[in-house]
C-alpha cells in the first residue's frame, strides 16, 4: 500500500502480539446491556435505552450510576477469575457495547472464554493506515453555504469528532478567530487533554475536544512516548489532514517554498473539531483503543465521526464482515444517532477490496477532481518531454547544462550509497553541479520511501543546481506518482520511454574517455512551470486506488445483498493541514501543508458535508442524511458524460473504461442537491438487526451476542432493508422488493420510472404517486431473469416530482437459473 504512494486507510490486521512471555490483548464482551439498550430490570438501576437515532443525556444520574455498575462487575468478574497482578484491564466498554479490554495469557483468555455470564473473547488485532479546491469544485462557496448563512456559519454548532492520529492544534485551519469567538456547545461534553510538553490547553472553541487511546499500543510494547505523543499531537499528520478537509477554517493561504497553491476550507468550516486520536505513526494502532475512542466519542455527543480506519483482516471468531467488534460498535453509534463516514479502502481497482461493509455505515470511494498538475522538459534537440513537478520553471529563454549524478561523484567509493538518488550531497562534486540541472534516477528506495524526491530538491539546491530532473527508468505495475511542490525548478519523468529519449539525447551529447569519463558535458534543457493547474472537464473519475465491490457478507468472500461503497466524493491530490510533526509522507516533513490521496481524503468530505445536512435537518437520522447524499449524487463528469473508472490495461498501463455502482455506489456527491432531496429512504436501529437476522449463514446467537436483539424481523430478506440501492446478488426466476420513501418538502406527485440490463426485466409499482409532507409510501420492484450473463447488470430506478426533485437509485442484480 505504501509502495503505491497513497493516502494510507487505517486497516486493521490480524496480528498475535507476544508480549511479556504470552500475554495477548483480549476484547470480551459479556450479558448485561450497555447503556444505550439497557431496558431496566437490574435491581435498583432504571432503564437508560434510547429510541433509535435519539442523542443519550450521558450526564443523567440514572446513565453516569449504571456505567459504574456495570463497570464494577468487569472488575469483579476479573477478580474472582485471576490473581490481582496477572492481568491488567485496559478498558471498560458500558455505552454501545458491554465488555472490556484486557492484557492477560491465551490460557487465562481460555479461562475467560469458559466463564458464566461471558459471550465472546476475541484477540485483538493490530490497525495501520489507510490514505484545496474541492470546495469550489462542489460548488459549496455559491450553492450550498449561503443556505447556512454563509461560510463563517457553515456547519455551525454541529461537531465532528475525527478517530485517527491526532491534531496539531496551532495550525491556522484550526484557528479560533479572536474577533467572534466560538461559544460553547452545550450538548457537547468531551473533555480537553493538556498538552504535557506545553502545559497548553488542546482545545480553543474551535478543537472542542481532544482526547488520545493508547492502553492497548501501550501494554503491547508498541507506544513510545517520544513519537508517538503521550497527548491528542499529532505525530503523523494524517489526522489533522482529515480534520482540515471536514472542519478546517475557511479561507486559509496554502503556502510552500514561497509559493501560494491557492486557499484551503474545510467542507463546513463552522463546524466544531473534537479529536479522538487512536492511531500512531509507526505501529498504527490496536482496535481496543479505536473501539475506545469511538465508545468515548458518541459518550461525548459528537453528531458525526469521520473514519479513515476499516478492518482488513477477520477477526478470529466472526465471520460475518458486519459483526466485527469495529462495525457493531458503530451500530450501536448510529442507534445514538451518530452519522458514520468511514474510507471504503486503498485497495483498487480489484473487485471485492472494500473495507467497509455495513449498511449503517457510509462507505466513500475516491474520486479524482478536475485539477491536475503538469509540467515538462525541453531538451536541446528539441524534444518535449512531460512529466510532473510542482515547481517554478528555469529562467525563461535560457537553457542550462544537464549533468547525471552518476557522471559528478566526488569518488568512485560513493556508489555503494546509491548516488543516482541524489539523496547525499556530500558525495557529488559541487563544483561540477553548480550552475547546471542535475539529472538524477528514481530507484527502488523511492517507492519503499527511503528516498524522497524532497531530498533531491534539498541535495540540487545545496550544490548549488539550477533544478533537477528525476527519471523512472523502470516502474513496476500500477506504482502511482502523486506531484510534489518543490522551491526550486523540477521535474519528474514518470513514463519510461521519455526516459528513454533522455538518456538517449544525454548520452549522445556527452562525449567520453576510453575509461568512461565525461570529457565535457555538452546536453542541454530548461524545465517548464509547473506551478499552475490544468483544469480538466472529464473529472470527476473513479481513482485507481479506490477500492471496489461487490460487497461480502463474510470472510469467504461470499457476496452480499447490499451495494457499497455508498458515495464517491475528491480523494486524490487534495491539499490540507499537516502537521510539522508529521512523518506519514516523506516529501511533506516538517511543512504546514501536504498534498496526499487516499479514501482517506475522500471520507472526511463526506462527513463535513453530512454536518452542512444536520445543520439544515437537525431532526434527520443518520440513515436519512445518507439517504440524501445518495439519491442526489450524480453518475456524469464535467462534460456531461457516464463517469468513468482508472483501471489497468492488458499492458498494465492505466486506462479508462465506463464505471458502475461498485465503482462510485450511487454517484459523486452533489451537496446543493443533497440539502433538498425531496425523498429520503429512512432505516434504524431495528431494521439493520432484520439485515443482519435474514442475512444467509449469520448465527443467530452471534447477532444476539453484539446487539442484544432477538430476530423477530418481518423483512423477510437482507435485499428489502431500505437502503437508497437496491442489490440482489443471486436473482432466480422472479424477486420483489419493497421500499418505502417519506417525502421531506411539499406536497409532490412522483413518476416513477425504471431501466435495466436487457438480460433482467424491471417493473416498478405504482407507476406514480402523491405524497404530502412528512408523509411515507412504499413503492415495489420487481426482477425477472431472461437471460444468465454470468455477471452482474446495472440499472436504476428514477423518480422525478412534479416540483422539480429528482431521485435516483442504483439496481444491481446478478441472474441465475437456480
Amino acid at each position: 500500500m505504501k509502495a503505491s504512494g497513497l493516502g494510507w486507510a487505517v486497516l486493521l490486521v490480524l496480528l498475535g502480539l507476544v508480549v511479556n512471555g504470552k500475554a495477548e490483548i483480549y476484547i470480551v464482551t459479556v450479558e448485561g446491556e450497555p447503556i444505550i439498550s439497557y431496558k431496566g430490570g437490574e435491581n435498583g438501576f432504571e432503564a437508560t435505552a434510547v429510541e433509535s437515532d435519539e442523542k443519550l443525556d450521558t450526564t443523567s444520574e440514572l446513565v453516569t450510576s449504571y456505567a459504574s455498575h456495570l463497570e464494577k462487575k468487569h472488575d469483579m468478574l476479573l477478580g474472582m477469575l485471576f490473581e490481582h497482578g496477572s492481568y491488567k484491564k485496559l478498558y471498560s466498554y458500558k455505552h454501545l457495547i458491554n465488555g472490556f479490554s484486557v492484557h492477560l495469557s491465551p490460557q487465562q483468555a481460555e479461562t475467560l472464554k469458559r466463564a458464566p455470564g461471558v459471550k465472546s473473547v476475541e484477540r485483538d488485532w493490530k490497525v495501520r493506515k489507510l490514505t484545496t479546491h474541492t470546495p469550489q469544485f462542489l460548488g459549496l462557496p455559491t450553492g450550498v453555504w449561503p443556505a447556512g448563512g454563509g461560510f463563517d456559519r457553515a456547519g455551525e454548532d454541529i461537531v465532528i469528532g475525527f478517530v485517527d492520529s491526532g491534531i496539531y492544534p496551532h495550525h491556522p485551519s484550526f484557528a479560533a478567530h479572536h474577533d467572534d469567538p466560538y461559544g460553547p456547545v452545550p450538548k457537547y461534553r468531551g473533555k480537553c487533554e493538556i498538552d504535557p510538553d506545553t502545559k497548553r490547553d488542546f482545545c480553543n472553541g474551535k478543537i472542542i475536544g481532544a482526547q488520545y487511546f493508547a492502553e492497548a499500543a501501550k501494554a503491547a510494547g508498541a507506544f513510545n512516548p517520544t513519537i508517538d505523543f503521550a497527548s491528542p499531537m499529532d505525530g503523523d499528520g494524517h489526522g489533522s489532514h482529515t480534520a482540515a478537509i471536514a472542519a478546517g477554517n475557511n479561507g486559509i493561504p496554502v503556502r510552500l517554498h514561497g509559493h501560494e497553491f491557492g486557499k484551503a476550507s474545510g467542507m463546513a468550516p463552522c463546524a466544531r473539531i473534537a479529536v479522538y486520536k487512536a492511531i500512531y505513526r509507526l505501529f498504527g494502532g490496536f482496535v481496543a483503543d479505536v473501539v475506545a475512542a469511538i465508545d468515548q466519542a458518541v459518550h461525548d455527543g459528537v453528531d458525526i465521526l469521520s473514519l479513515s480506519v476499516g478492518p482488513n483482516s477477520p477477526p478470529t471468531n466472526t465471520k460475518t464482515t458486519f459483526l466485527n467488534p469495529f462495525d457493531a460498535t458503530l451500530l450501536a453509534a448510529v442507534k445514538a444517532g451518530v452519522f458514520v463516514a468511514q474510507a471504503a479502502g486503498n485497495g483498487g481497482p480489484f473487485p471485492k477490496t472494500l473495507v467497509s461493509y455495513s449498511p449503517w455505515i457510509a462507505s466513500v470511494a475516491a474520486a479524482i477532481d478536475d485539477r491536475r498538475y503538469k509540467n515538462h522538459l525541453n531538451l536541446g534537440n528539441g524534444k518535449a518531454l512531460a512529466g510532473l513537478g510542482l515547481s517554478p520553471s528555469t529562467h525563461p529563454n535560457q537553457t542550462y547544462t544537464m549533468v547525471a549524478a552518476n557522471d559528478v561523484l566526488l569518488d568512485s567509493s560513493a556508489t555503494k550509497f546509491s548516488p543516482s538518488d541524489c539523496q547525499r550531497p556530500e558525495v557529488l562534486n559541487k563544483k561540477l553541479v553548480e550552475g547546471n540541472i542535475l539529472l538524477c534516477g528514481y530507484s527502488f528506495n523511492f517507492v519503499v520511501g527511503t528516498a524522497s524526491i524532497k531530498k533531491v530538491s534539498e541535495t540540487a539546491k545545496a550544490l548549488g543546481a539550477v533544478g533537477f530532473v528525476l527519471a523512472v527508468e523502470n516502474v513496476s505495475p500500477g506504482t502511482k506518482f502523486d506531484p510534489v511542490p518543490v522551491g526550486i525548478p523540477g521535474i519528474l519523468i514518470t513514463d519510461v520511454p521519455k526516459t528513454m529519449d533522455l538518456i538517449d539525447y544525454y548520452n549522445v551529447s556527452t562525449p567520453r574517455d576510453w575509461t568512461g569519463r565525461v570529457k565535457s558535458f555538452k546536453a542541454i534543457g530548461s524545465i517548464g512551470d509547473g506551478l499552475m493547474p490544468i483544469l480538466h472537464k472529464s473529472a470527476p473519475e473513479v481513482a485507481l486506488f479506490s477500492a471496489r465491490g461487490p460487497n461480502i457478507r463474510d470472510f469467504s468472500f461470499q457476496d452480499a445483498d447490499l451495494l457499497k461503497p455508498d458515495i464517491l466524493a475528491p480523494g486524490s491530490l487534495i491539499w490540507a493541514a499537516w502537521s510539522p510533526n508529521g512523518t506519514d509522507e516523506p516529501n511533506f516533513v516538517g511543512e504546514g501543508f501536504a498534498l496526499i490521496s487516499g479514501t482517506s481524503m475522500a471520507a472526511p468530505h463526506i462527513a463535513g458535508i453530512a454536518a452542512l445536512l444536520k445543520q439544515k435537518h437537525p431532526q434527520w437520522s443518520p440513515a436519512a442524511i445518507k439517504s440524501a447524499l445518495m439519491t442526489t449524487s450524480t453518475k456524469l463528469d464535467r462534460a456531461g458524460r457516464p463517469l468513468q473508472a482508472q483501471q489497468y490495461s492488458e499492458t498494465e498501463a492505466m486506462k479508462l473504461v465506463p464505471a458502475t455502482p461498485f465503482d462510485y455506489g450511487s454517484g459523486h456527491v452533489n451537496p446543493r442537491a443533497a440539502l433538498d432531496p425531496g425523498l429520503i429512504f429512512d432505516a434504524g436501529y431495528e431494521d439493520y438487526v432484520g439485515f443482519l437476522c435474514t442475512t444467509p449463514g449469520i448465527d443467530i446467537h452471534e447477532i444476539k451476542k453484539y446487539t442484544n436483539s432477538p430476530c423477530n424481523s418481518t423483512i423477510g430478506r437482507p435485499s428489502n432493508l431500505n437502503t437508497p440501492s437496491i442489490t440482489i446478488s443471486h436473482l432466480v426466476g422472479t424477486q420483489t422488493v419493497t421500499r418505502t420513501v417519506t417525502n421531506v418538502a411539499e406536497e409532490e406527485t412522483y413518476v416513477i420510472t425504471a431501466r435495466m440490463h436487457p438480460s433482467i426485466a424491471i417493473e416498478t409499482r405504482p407507476s406514480a404517486m402523491t405524497l404530502r409532507p412528512g408523509a411515507s409510501r412504499k413503492f415495489s420492484v420487481t426482477l425477472t431473469t431472461r437471460s444468465v450473463t454470468g455477471s452482474y447488470c446495472f440499472g436504476e430506478i428514477t423518480m422525478k416530482g412534479s416540483r422539480g426533485h429528482k431521485v435516483t437509485i442504483p439496481v444491481v442484480a446478478m441472474g441465475h437459473w437456480r
